[in-house]
C-alpha cells in the first residue's frame, strides 16, 4: 500500500476510487493523453476514470504490482491536479500526467524526485525504466534532469499512433549520485 508523500509544493496522496470524479474532469484532453499507452480509450468515455480505477488501478495496487498517487498542491489539498504511478512491469516502471493549468511549473519534476526516492529507498528496486515517445519533449526533459539515460530505441503504440520510443533507465547508484549533484540529498521517505 502506498503512503502519502510530500514535496516542497505537493502532497502525493494514495489513489482512491473517490478520486475518479476529479480525474474525469482533468484527464481527457488530447495534450495529456496523446503519448499515453493505447489502452487509454479515445474519445475518453464518461465513466473512463471510474472504470479504470475500479477495474485496473485498484486491483493492481492490491496485488502489489503498482503504487499510485494523486498530486495535490499543499495550498489546495482538496483538489488533485494530476497523477503519478510506479509499476513492476518490465521496462515500464513509472508514468504520470498533469492537468493542463499546472503544466510547465516544475511540479511534475518534484513528484518524480519523490517517487524515485520511494522506488529506490522504500521499495528497494535496483533500477527504474520508463519508455518515452520521441515527441514527448516535456517528459523526456524530466528524465534527462533526473539522470536517466537512453538504453534502447524501439517503436511503440500510443493513443495518437505508433512512434519511435526511447527506453530510459536509471539505477539506484546513478540516482544517489544525481541527488547529490542536484544539491538535494535523499530524504528518508516514509515506508
Amino acid at each position: 500500500m502506498s503512503v502519502e508523500l510530500q514535496t516542497d509544493r505537493l502532497i502525493l496522496r494514495p489513489l482512491k476510487l473517490a478520486d475518479a470524479g476529479q480525474t474525469q474532469r482533468l484527464f481527457p484532453h488530447w495534450e495529456i493523453v496523446r503519448y499515453l499507452n493505447p489502452r487509454v480509450p479515445w474519445p475518453y468515455p464518461a465513466d473512463g476514470a471510474f472504470t479504470y480505477y475500479k477495474e485496473v488501478s485498484l486491483p493492481a495496487i492490491e496485488r502489489g504490482e503498482e503504487w499510485q498517487w494523486t498530486l495535490r498542491l499543499k495550498q489546495a489539498p482538496e483538489q488533485h491536479i494530476g497523477a503519478i504511478s510506479l509499476h513492476t512491469a518490465h521496462c515500464d516502471n513509472r508514468g504520470f500526467w498533469l492537468g493542463l493549468p499546472w503544466q510547465r511549473r516544475g511540479l511534475m519534476m518534484e513528484a518524480v524526485i519523490a517517487l524515485n526516492d520511494y522506488w529506490f529507498d522504500v521499495l528497494g528496486f535496483d533500477e527504474l525504466c520508463a519508455p518515452k515517445a520521441i515527441g514527448n519533449i516535456a517528459s523526456r526533459r524530466i528524465s534527462e534532469k533526473t539522470g536517466m539515460r537512453v538504453i534502447a530505441p524501439e517503436e511503440r503504440d500510443f493513443v495518437s499512433g505508433r512512434f519511435l520510443t526511447e527506453i530510459w533507465k536509471l539505477t539506484a547508484e546513478e540516482w544517489q549520485s544525481k541527488r547529490v549533484t542536484m544539491g538535494k540529498p535523499r530524504r528518508r521517505v516514509p515506508g
